[in-house]
């Protein structure tokens, strides 16, 4: 993988040329002083002072009783270990707050490459769902994921000459509220053929999707043939796609050829082998049943809920559910 590769699937590079098929999104630069301020790790992990007086958490319960153990006693010894003043972004919150205002008033903030899925557990409707800056800064501070975008973007290319474009974008993308998850694919392509299909969405199983799999295939193909091929430079890549009620095609994301993309219902080494087959067929993955989802690759819950050792959140929910299973059972029998 190169370099070149990479930075075409960033989002300010790739969206200009596809707007007119994807969702409609504001591009804004960030200053370097944001930046650092989503790496900085060294104190308490502090939100940006909102002139707007906006509140990313409204719902907190506050506790006097607690805040007094943080407070500082004037003329104490500690006066000199007073923690910095929160940061404050004015000109970037004013811009953002007429985005959002533009875009009918919510959106999903995403970075050249990466949406802060890690963290949408933290916001108040634990999504990516914003209304305001502070909430955006709140899901960009507390997600790891975005620490690739930072710091690791060129990791997997030959010619690496650099940890970090020269800058980072914030994309602001409209929230649709009735988007069905359903309806997203994520698409393969190995030297400009599109190799594989697979549904996005893979910890749930949609019946709607086997009624619907050949024509969904079917339009795909055309959207790729008519909008993606002619104009997306890369030989091998990834690109995501939604399909509405009426069988239009919009374009959300492009992502490079392996290293930090996820294959979902593939492997690489599938896809790799679908490459080299003779003949047009798309290999077009769904998940067919109950047994077939794949609980592992939802990335917008904290970890804990995805590790299924004894004592962890899957754990629990799988006993749970097993329980009330059985109880349901026993009811039921009891009832015959």
């Amino acid at each position: 993988m190169k370099e070149e590769e990479v930075n075409r699937c960033q989002i300010q590079e790739w969206y200009p040329k596809f707007k007119p098929v994807s969702i409609k999104t504001q591009l804004h630069e960030l200053p370097e002083s944001f930046i650092q301020y989503l790496l900085d790790d060294s104190g308490p992990f502090l939100l940006p002072v909102s002139i707007s007086n906006d509140d990313a958490l409204p719902n907190r319960i506050h506790n006097p009783d607690e805040e007094e153990d943080y407070q500082v006693i004037e003329g104490s010894e500690d006066e000199s270990e007073q923690p910095s003043p929160p940061p404050s972004f004015p000109e970037l919150e004013l811009k953002i707050k007429e985005s959002i205002e533009s875009l009918g008033g919510a959106v999903f903030p995403k970075m050249n490459w990466s949406a802060p899925k890690d963290s949408a557990w933290i916001s108040t409707t634990g999504s990516l769902r914003c209304t305001s800056f502070s909430e955006i800064a709140l899901l960009l501070r507390s997600s790891d994921s975005l620490i690739h975008d930072l710091c690791h973007a060129y990791d997997s290319c030959s010619d690496k000459s650099s940890s970090r474009p020269p800058s980072f974008f914030l994309a602001l993308r409209k929230w649709y509220t009735s988007l069905s998850p359903e309806m997203e694919f994520r698409c393969f392509v190995r030297g400009q053929n599109l190799v594989g299909i697979s549904q996005r969405e893979v910890t749930t199983f949609y019946p709607v999707l086997l009624e619907k799999k050949n024509i969904l295939e079917m339009l795909i193909l055309q959207f790729f043939e008519d909008n993606i091929r002619p104009k997306f430079e890369s030989e091998n890549y990834t690109f995501d796609v939604y399909v509405t009620k009426d069988k239009r095609i919009k374009v959300l994301d492009f992502n490079p050829w392996g290293a930090f993309t996820l294959p979902l219902l593939f492997n690489w080494e599938e896809l790799e082998q679908n490459s080299r087959k003779d003949g047009n067929d798309v290999d077009f993955r769904i998940v067919e049943s109950q047994c077939g989802v794949r609980p592992g690759l939802k990335t917008a819950v904290p970890y804990d809920y995805l590790d299924t050792a004894p004592g962890s959140g899957w754990d629990q929910f799988l006993r749970n559910a097993d329980e009330e299973l059985q109880q349901q059972i026993r009811s039921s029998e009891a009832g015959a």
